[in-house]
């Protein structure tokens, strides 16, 4: 097994979940947008991750029984949005408002971002705790040579 892929495993984490963080606080931050460049609200985004380079679960976990290796981490395969409905709000003063009154708002629920971002920080923190742990195994691996 090599050492660095415990590493570098933690380290795909890490970017992700990150990049996860950073779409989460778009999100918020457009919670009010109602126009965008395209002329429509703001829609929702949302990272989708996967395996790195391909393998399965299943693979990965045969493969870890058998020799003992590890997964190659994970990667984010796109930015999609998400295609629920926009909020429809009463307000006839608005500039954006048609001619009913009812102005289209994005569909970013902030209760469901806040959840999201707490999600993504336990996961990177996880990614960190693995990552030092390693860390710490080799140095303690290193410790016993002298």
């Amino acid at each position: 097994m090599n050492f660095f892929n415990s590493i570098n495993t933690s380290a795909t984490g890490l970017t992700a979940e990150r990049l996860r963080m950073d779409i989460i606080s778009k999100n918020i931050a457009n919670v009010n947008t109602t126009r965008t460049s395209s002329g429509k609200p703001y829609r929702r985004q949302v990272p989708v991750f996967k395996e790195k380079e391909g393998e399965d679960f299943a693979s990965i976990l045969n493969g870890a029984r058998n020799t003992g290796g590890l997964g190659n981490g994970v990667e984010v395969s796109g930015i999609i949005e998400d295609k629920s409905p926009f909020k429809r709000v009463y307000n006839p003063g608005h500039p954006e408002a048609d001619e009913k009154g009812y102005v289209s708002m994005p569909n970013v629920d902030i209760v469901t971002e806040m959840i999201n971002l707490i999600s993504a920080s336990r996961a990177y923190e996880a990614n960190v705790t693995a990552l030092n742990n390693s860390k710490n195994m080799a140095m303690k691996a290193l410790e016993i040579g002298r």
